[in-house]
């Protein structure tokens, strides 16, 4: 049965986001992920996943900045991930040690290093290059503390110029990388919208074990499922018994923005997600 994760930096939008630790438990979820927690306390962060009982799973290495107050504010100018940007690589080896730190915090297993937007100038295989060797930086600095690194294609709809696109480039990097925990974060929403056939490319990569995460959103509008055109029912499907066969055992994100950001519509949408919730609770 597939384990869901609640992105709490899109869910719950109508809640501060200390508070929807607690909305999310409530709803049934054991797990969570966002995309950063850097402007928080790690003790704020690590009381809320106790009281809640939710396990921290996934969140986003900082997209720039060579300290606190820059791995905190390049989000808002533009910066999506310095991993494949050359001469950038001491703002990524920062930004990288300053998450380590606090996935020590939150006993997170993971840690998604951003691949960020091609640097005007440089070269498709100038990027691949200083991505790999950011890479096997990183999975030595994350082996330390039995971290996993992953790397998310993203369409170029939704980020232009997002320097990975495709699963097979993704893979392409992880086996360049050569270390085993270096996966791919594969996101069903931009996989949709970049290449379709979800449930070819789930039986393509989820038995390789190179895959470490899944996450999902609606197509085309990045609400939650069965608002848009996916057979949700048949990809959940899919996953799990393709994730049963070869022993995948990981979390899927629900990092959607719900189509009712009202107060409690994050809630009143679960419908799709109700027998999935109380399996988990069970």
């Amino acid at each position: 049965m597939p384990r869901f994760a609640a992105n709490l930096s899109m869910m719950y939008p109508d809640l501060p986001f200390l508070d929807r630790f607690e909305a999310a438990a409530q709803d049934g979820f054991k797990a969570v992920e966002y995309l950063f927690p850097y402007a928080f306390s790690m003790a704020d962060i690590t009381a809320r996943l106790k009281a809640n009982g939710l396990q921290q799973v996934l969140f986003n290495a900082p997209p720039g900045g060579a300290d606190v107050a820059g791995f905190n504010d390049t989000w808002g100018q533009g910066d999506r991930g310095t991993a494949s940007v050359p001469g950038r690589e001491a703002e990524f080896r920062a930004g990288f040690l300053h998450a380590l730190d606090w996935a020590d915090a939150l006993n997170c297993p993971r840690i998604h290093a951003m691949v960020g937007l091609r640097a005007e100038g440089a070269s498709a295989q100038a990027a691949d290059a200083t991505l790999v060797a950011n890479l096997q930086w990183a999975a030595t600095e994350a082996a330390k503390a039995g971290r996993d690194v992953l790397i998310e294609p993203i369409n170029t709809r939704s980020v232009p110029g997002f320097h990975l696109n495709r699963q097979d480039h993704a893979h392409r990097i992880v086996q360049a990388v050569g270390a085993a925990n270096v996966k791919v974060q594969m996101d069903l929403f931009h996989c949709q919208i970049v290449e379709g056939d979800l449930s070819a490319k789930i039986a393509q990569y989820l038995p390789t074990g190179r895959v470490g995460h899944f996450q999902i959103a609606e197509v085309p509008h990045r609400h939650e499922p069965g608002t848009g055109e996916v057979n949700w029912t048949h990809i959940f499907q899919t996953i799990d018994k393709v994730a049963a066969d070869c022993g995948w055992d990981g979390w899927i994100g629900c990092e959607y923005n719900p189509a009712d950001a009202t107060t409690g519509g994050t809630s009143r949408g679960l419908s799709w997600a109700r027998g999935y919730l109380s399996s988990q609770a069970s």
